[in-house]
């Protein structure tokens, strides 16, 4: 898919004015690396200004802003001798922690300009998936809010395993946007807009609005962006619009020299309509956020329970476990052609299953104690795929 830098065709995209996007009290926003950095790698200070800029002035407005920015591990490359971004998680670590603390330290600063506090959030897929993990994650974002703050959003880079990362930060800001019930999510990059192709190739066309997959249906969509700083592309953001849209949320795709237009709702970049009403916030990070730790095949009957009434999944109605997982992990839960139906939150480790499988809860408190008269996944930390 082709993308376009900058605003060149600012005023031909103009002429109207997004409802959708004016009427949004509560808006998180996403900015990629290659809109806050300089080629070097160090932080480009007016691009950050200027993007502040443009938050404090919806703040100032009464609506609430929640920012989810990338820049950390790019912040830390020039201070550590870096020349480009590295491949492997250690040096990435490295990278972030040193970047962090200049990247949030910058928005400190030019928030302060505005008479706001910033407050930063440091989030792995643990912290948004497991129960008493995601209520403290939901707290501290709203509490930030509550007292006018501006909570700032970032993966937790420097401790992240390849098991517990997000991948990148347009999803994890299409996930934010749902933990907080955000009324609308902009995804702010190096990139004007959503293109049918290469902008600089005849024929291709800016697409201003997509209301479904049918709009997606013949659109070349290319790979990472061309700053060589980040780790998204235009794969990531279609792939968060989609996220946020089948929770509900309307999103904006634009670059961000387009912000202030993009928020004062004008006709700028690409507008993705919402989909459907909101499902439960947690259950959506449960299906969007998290990769399985294993799979627990189900009997006919079990299928029929946890499918079709949405019951808790019980040792009776499992024929055989795979993974290697410990209570707490999600799992998918598959049928009897292996085809995953639903995803949950385990109560058990893999090790211990086995012994259980087609016996009843009654059964097994008797023979091993009242502990074991539990679901093996419970229907509250279950969604079905």
């Amino acid at each position: 898919m082709g993308t376009r830098r900058g605003g060149a065709a600012v005023t031909t995209q103009n002429g109207r004015v997004r409802e959708a996007v004016t009427a949004a009290r509560r808006v998180v926003v996403k900015i990629g690396s290659s809109s806050l950095t300089t080629a070097a790698g160090g932080l480009a200070g007016e691009r950050v200004d200027a993007l502040v800029d443009t938050l404090a002035a919806l703040a100032a407005d009464g609506r609430e802003v929640v920012l989810v920015s990338s820049g950390a591990i790019a912040a830390g490359l020039a201070p550590l001798g870096l020349a480009r971004r590295p491949r492997d998680l250690a040096t990435q670590q490295a990278a972030a922690s040193v970047g962090q603390g200049l990247l949030i330290g910058r928005y400190a600063a030019s928030f302060a300009r505005h008479r706001l506090t910033v407050g930063q959030v440091l989030l792995t897929v643990d912290d948004v998936t497991r129960r008493a993990h995601y209520r403290n994650a939901y707290r501290t974002l709203r509490k930030l809010l509550d007292v006018r703050a501006v909570p700032i959003v970032n993966e937790n880079d420097t401790v992240a395993t390849e098991e517990i990362r997000f991948g990148d930060n347009d999803r994890l800001a299409a996930l934010v946007a749902a933990l907080v019930h955000a009324d609308l999510l902009v995804l702010l990059s190096d990139v004007d807009a959503l293109w049918t192709g290469d902008p600089t190739r005849p024929g291709a066309a800016r697409i201003s609005e997509v209301r479904g997959e049918e709009d997606l249906a013949h659109v070349a969509i290319g790979g990472s962006g061309r700053s060589g700083v980040g780790t998204g592309g235009m794969v990531t953001k279609v792939e968060a619009a989609r996220i946020a849209t089948g929770f509900g949320i309307p999103v904006v795709l634009t670059a961000a020299p387009l912000a202030a237009p993009a928020l004062a709702g004008e006709a700028v970049g690409t507008f993705f309509h919402a989909r459907r009403q909101r499902p439960a916030a947690r259950l959506f990070w449960l299906a969007h956020a998290t990769s399985p730790r294993g799979r627990l095949h189900l009997d006919e009957g079990a299928v029929a329970a946890v499918v079709g009434r949405r019951k808790s999944l019980l040792p009776a109605g499992i024929t055989a476990v795979d993974g290697a997982f410990t209570a707490g992990d999600p799992v998918d839960l598959v049928d009897t052609q292996g085809a995953p139906v639903a995803r949950g939150l385990v109560n058990y480790d893999a090790v211990e299953l086995p012994g259980l499988l087609g016996r009843s809860t009654s059964e097994l408190a008797a023979a091993l104690g009242p502990a074991y008269e539990r679901e093996v996944v419970h229907r509250d930390d279950l969604v079905l795929l």
